[in-house]
């Protein structure tokens, strides 16, 4: 099977590029996954949902090409990881924008004629994996690991119909959690297939 890793970035030396490298070694390395890393702050991105992606959305016209591709690398891919660092308790604004694109309607969704929602994604095992400089105290007290979870997890690829097989929020960012993040990185990637086609949902 195969991985696709999405990690959002400007710093490749970064922990978050750190952890998503770790990820893809966790799941090469019984030799029977490959992993794919796509640092879309590397390849240029565009984030912005412009003229072209709002046709799209209407079906007046395909999706761009860099839309496309992206698309295309999902469709190789049997689980799609993101690993991000957490921006005012959401998705880097890069990341926000790869999802606002790519994740469209008539690829990812569809409404019927009836107006039901059709979830295009079910197939697909998605992986989260969140690094935040606060501790985990912060994130319970405020409610922003449950906010976190209800628009990403839920909002975003619930509603695609993907199975979210692991959410994880890595707490801190100093030498001694930054070493736990890698350990538990390698170790997501591991088993970033354990669960393909059950249906169950790790926290």
């Amino acid at each position: 099977m195969h991985a696709l890793i999405v990690v959002s970035h400007p710093d490749p030396r970064s922990l978050t590029h750190a952890v998503a490298h770790a990820f893809a070694e966790g799941v090469e390395e019984l030799g029977q996954h490959t992993a794919e890393l796509a640092d879309i702050a590397a390849e240029g991105f565009q984030s912005a949902f412009g003229p072209e992606d709002r046709d799209a959305f209407f079906l007046k016209a395909s999706a761009p090409p860099d839309v496309l591709r992206e698309q295309e690398r999902i469709d190789r891919s049997d689980a799609l990881v993101l690993v991000y660092p957490v921006y005012w308790w959401s998705f880097p604004g890069q990341l926000k924008g790869w999802i606002d694109r790519v994740l469209s309607n008539g690829w990812a969704y569809s409404e019927t004629p009836e107006g039901a929602i059709e979830k295009r994604l079910g197939r697909l095992a998605v992986h989260l994996v969140g690094i935040g400089a606060a501790d985990e105290r912060t994130y319970a007290r405020h409610g922003y690991d449950t906010a976190l979870r209800t628009q990403i997890d839920h909002g975003i690829f619930g509603y695609c119909g993907a199975t979210v097989a692991a959410s994880r929020i890595l707490y801190g960012i100093d030498s001694a959690s930054a070493a736990s993040h890698i350990t538990t990185a390698r170790e997501l990637g591991r088993n970033a297939f354990a669960h393909q086609g059950t249906g169950v949902v790790n926290a």
